[in-house]
């Protein structure tokens, strides 16, 4: 029986989907599914894993679904498309639900008191949790009423329109996306060609000193005007990461508008 209708004594809530989209998360697909699990549906969206993602997802009793790669936003409400409970909860791979989260949200669709849900995220990079640079606190609207939210169309960094009234829940969303500085390297790279597309695609104009101004900024804000310096050397090295991903996004759109490329790809 799942969670959300037994916490309350047998009372039928608003049933709840959880919605993830994928691409070789077979490390993290189990564990996360597993935190869903109170969840009266589950949707996996894959665009091609060449991986064991969609076999352990199937073995965890989600709805799985392929669809054709055409940027976060537009993966995101296929797959909302396909839910059919009265509340979503949009996670993504490397998110786990806790225990004392999922007891919130399912007070919070039963008292209905607002149409979207702002969750407060725990972000761990290289192993250690962060609590300043610009990840603390982190509240992101992830839970809504299904009908009043959508994701902007974008190739990356979407965000998640809310018609209503929207609410915070202050337990906790784990999220651990960086375990390696491998990982950190992949993930600036994989982003930073994305959003360069987006600037290209925008006809944003942009020169070489662009990327170096924007690449010094976001190391100054996140070390600094965010206080990362007292996460350590941690800390450090995830102003450097996003640094180094500001300073590429430019200088891949700069390539790309100035003819030295033929298509924007990674450096």
């Amino acid at each position: 029986m799942p969670w959300a209708i037994a916490w309350s004594g047998g009372c039928q809530v608003p049933r709840l989907t959880a919605i993830i989209i994928t691409k070789n998360e077979a490390a993290n697909i189990g564990a996360c599914l597993d935190s869903v699990a109170f969840c009266d549906e589950r949707i996996v969206v894959d665009c091609g894993s060449d991986d064991d993602t969609t076999m352990i997802a199937k073995s965890k009793g989600a709805h799985v679904t392929e669809h054709e790669w055409r940027g976060f936003g537009r993966q995101k409400n296929f797959a909302l498309s396909l839910a059919t409970g009265d509340w979503v909860l949009s996670i993504d791979a490397d998110e786990r639900v806790t225990p004392e989260l999922a007891v919130a949200i399912g007070k919070c669709i039963d008292k209905s008191g607002a149409d979207g849900y702002e969750i407060r995220r725990r972000t761990r990079f290289l192993g250690q949790e962060m609590l300043q640079s610009r990840l603390f606190p982190d509240y992101i609207l992830r839970l809504f009423r299904r009908g009043r939210a959508r994701f902007t169309d974008v190739l990356v960094h979407e965000g998640l329109i809310c018609a209503g009234p929207v609410a915070r829940i202050s337990e906790a969303l784990l999220h651990d996306p960086v375990r390696r500085l491998e990982d950190a390297l992949s993930r600036v790279d994989r982003y930073s060609t994305a959003s360069a597309e987006m600037l290209v695609a925008e006809g944003r104009r942009v020169s070489f000193a662009t990327g170096i101004a924007h690449g010094i900024w976001m190391f100054f804000r996140i070390y600094i005007v965010r206080l990362g310096f007292l996460d350590g050397r941690v800390g450090l090295l995830f102003a450097v990461a996003n640094a180094e991903g500001s300073y590429y996004r430019y200088m891949k759109a700069w390539l790309k508008t100035c003819g030295g490329l033929g298509s924007v790809r990674s450096l």
